[in-house]
């Protein structure tokens, strides 16, 4: 039997402890879903453009005491490879628009677009020549698992070309500009940024030219991820007019890609480093284009869609990352829990008096029976009522009630006995 009267005493003790095991199992939660110290991203080339963006964005990131590690690769292709990899470790790269869908990377996700990146076709001539130029020569179209050959080959397909190239190579865009200076290539299709080493070393190294793209427009037209980009003329160097003549280029779109369960606060901050980043004016781009909420390839994290709307989380205004990460956090679990728990202990106690005190109302409901049954049948059943009676009270003597509900026990049984008194004088004349 349950000892009413200790589970009363101790039901304070009871709710301090059940509160104390919630507050511990969702600081337990708090801890567990703080973001990383120490975040993966994959770049390119080591030494190439989107290398030296990502130790920008290292260098932001560890303002905020998280450390980005960089991990070289050959190109966008591989970076996403690297994101679709649970087992790899990336958490972040840069992807080239036009290389995969959301059917294809369904857990990956986009932070939005960040900067253009030209497809360069340098070759060994003449200003004036194109592409048509390159039937059997020697040119370098990219590694393998970079966005450049990707595009390249696509290219050199629409333009019906794969059957007449001398020769394909895939090196490095700096190894690429290395040979074709020194002679072992004839042409070089590098994507990169237009401040790129090698795409500045390039456009002044002699003998060396930049092609401009026939009919981009319809060649954009059947690859909308592409963007048409104008070089000016002498954008290069204006006292020697390089390039001599406006270069028609086409450029897909550069995306920060992460990984679906990427932790949102990480995800702030990567967005917080693109806007220092890339938001300022450039040859090609306006100040304020980049990052722009275009989801090329794949769709827009739920937390870029908000940053793009509303900002930066309030307290991260106001606030050192951590701390105002750690207040999101206590806010998010705790606040529902009060929400939740707040009704359930207010109506505790009233659905523990309900327990109580519904023990003895049943007792009464009997007694009330047995009321009935005299008043229906009076002088009959006499013996029969008053062992009702008796098994009645000698329940309620051992029902087990706490001390603050023992005045509703006595009333009962004084309740009990006025009703024994009414069927006593009926006893006396009930035949024997």
């Amino acid at each position: 039997m349950i000892d009413t009267d200790r589970l009363q005493k101790s039901w304070p003790v009871l709710t301090a402890a059940g509160l104390a095991a919630i507050v511990l199992a969702a600081s337990v939660f708090i801890v567990m879903t703080m973001p990383p110290r120490t975040v993966v991203m994959a770049t390119g080339a080591e030494g190439g453009a989107n290398y030296q963006l990502g130790l920008r964005y290292a260098d932001i990131l560890a303002r905020s005491g998280v450390r980005l590690r960089l991990v070289p690769t050959s190109g966008g292709l591989e970076n996403l490879a690297l994101l679709k990899d649970a087992k790899s470790g990336v958490d972040v790269g840069f992807i080239q628009g036009g290389t995969t869908t959301e059917r294809d990377s369904p857990n990956v996700e986009s932070l939005g677009t960040v900067f253009y990146e030209p497809l360069w076709f340098f070759f060994r001539g003449e200003p004036g020549e194109d592409i048509r130029g390159l039937r059997g020569r020697r040119i370098s179209i990219g590694p393998v698992g970079s966005g450049t050959r990707a595009l390249a080959l696509e290219l050199i397909k629409k333009f019906k070309l794969d059957s007449v190239i001398g020769e394909i190579s895939g090196f490095p865009p700096q190894v690429a500009a290395d040979k074709l200076i020194a002679g072992d290539i004839d042409a070089a299709f590098i994507i990169t940024a237009w401040d790129s080493p090698v795409v500045q070393q390039l456009l002044d190294a002699k003998g060396i030219a930049l092609a401009s793209i026939l009919r981009a427009d319809a060649y954009i037209a059947h690859y909308p991820f592409l963007n048409k980009l104008v070089l000016p003329a002498g954008v290069s160097d204006l006292l020697n007019n390089r390039p001599p003549a406006d270069v028609v280029l086409m450029a897909p779109k550069a995306s920060i890609a992460v990984r679906a369960d990427l932790n949102p606060a990480i995800q702030h901050l990567l967005l917080t480093a693109a806007q220092q980043i890339h938001s300022p004016p450039g040859i090609f781009q306006k100040a304020g284009q980049f990052p722009a909420a275009e989801s090329i390839d794949l769709p827009l994290s739920d937390e870029a869609q908000r940053f793009y709307k509303r900002g930066l989380p309030f307290l991260q205004n106001y606030l050192p990352f951590w701390i105002a990460t750690l207040i999101e956090r206590i806010l998010v679990v705790f606040l529902p829990l009060v929400a939740v728990l707040y009704p359930i202990f207010k109506f505790l106690p009233k659905i523990y008096d309900w327990a109580m005190q519904s023990k003895i109302r049943r007792l009464y409901d009997e007694m009330r029976a047995i009321e009935s049954e005299m008043e229906s049948q009076p002088g009959n059943n006499v013996a029969a009522i008053d062992e009702k009676l008796e098994d009645l009270g000698q329940r309620a003597n051992r029902l087990a009630l706490p001390t603050a509900y023992a005045s509703m026990l006595y009333t009962l049984q004084s309740h009990i006995n006025l009703v024994r008194d009414r069927l006593a004088p009926n006893a006396q004349k009930s035949p024997r």
